[in-house]
């Protein structure tokens, strides 16, 4: 029903709002009152997640572009501002292209470096352009995804851009909270069903997954999706600098 969620009158733009993690954070928003503004490089996924989100009553509009693009995550978000209102929640739900399953010492430094630039380079820039409009306004809500826990081997630099986004993520809560901006990651132990459908060895890693919970179960899309729309709503507005933890206990604390 209208006028009755958590997010009633926000505007939420979701980098990588065509991905699965993306297209169930985006569609909590809606379903919390939110008018989402779903961004990615390709319009087809983009398109099927904005189509989802309306037939179930919610607001959505898409814009094509590459997250790496600052111009274009400036324009943007200047845009959004702009033509409706203001910019109260911004997530950063792009891939970040790591390899998986290679021995560090085996990896080439293309293939090392690539999630920890990508996460950095495009969190900085959506974080920031959102930020300008954030602090003008006294409010807003800038959520990470990931969270560092403990060390896992062959998963390249996934983790190690988990850990400089954390740092990031410190940077960003100090510098914003006086303006009222809250930042905060989610944190996961890993969403069995971003899995590809027949990915070689899926049984064996969902069962790694759960292993490590301490409720022998992992976070579903849902889950994600509702703690999302929680972070970003005002009654989480005393969490700022923090993550959420979603991990099902794989990462106690």
């Amino acid at each position: 029903m209208p006028g009755t969620g958590m997010l009633d009158g926000r505007n939420a733009v979701v980098y990588g709002g065509g991905g699965m993690i993306g297209g169930a954070v985006a569609r909590a928003f809606a379903r919390e009152g939110a008018r989402v503004h779903l961004v990615g490089r390709t319009a087809e996924p983009l398109e099927a997640a904005a189509e989802r989100i309306r037939a179930a009553g919610g607001a959505a509009e898409l814009a094509v572009f590459d997250a790496l693009d600052a111009r274009a995550v400036d324009d943007h978000a200047d845009a959004v501002a702009s033509a409706f209102g203001g910019l109260d929640v911004s997530v950063n739900l792009i891939s970040h292209g790591d390899v998986q399953g290679t021995p560090l010492a085996e990896m080439s430094l293309a293939d090392f470096e690539r999630p920890v630039v990508t996460a950095i380079r495009t969190t900085f820039l959506t974080a920031r352009a959102a930020a300008r409009h954030m602090t003008r306004q006294r409010s807003g809500a800038i959520l990470l995804f990931g969270g560092y826990g403990p060390p896992t081997p062959r998963v390249g630099g996934l983790q190690v851009a988990f850990g400089a986004l954390e740092s990031l993520r410190g940077a960003l809560a100090c510098e914003l909270g006086p303006y009222g901006v809250r930042v905060v990651t989610l944190q996961t132990g890993g969403v069995p069903e971003t899995l590809p459908a027949g990915f070689p060895g899926d049984e064996a890693i969902v069962e790694a997954i759960e292993a490590r919970t301490m409720l022998g179960r992992a976070a579903t899309l849902e889950d994600v999706g509702n703690a999302a729309a929680f972070a970003a709503s005002d009654l989480a507005r005393t969490i700022t600098g923090t993550a959420i933890n979603i991990t099902c206990g794989s990462v106690p604390g």
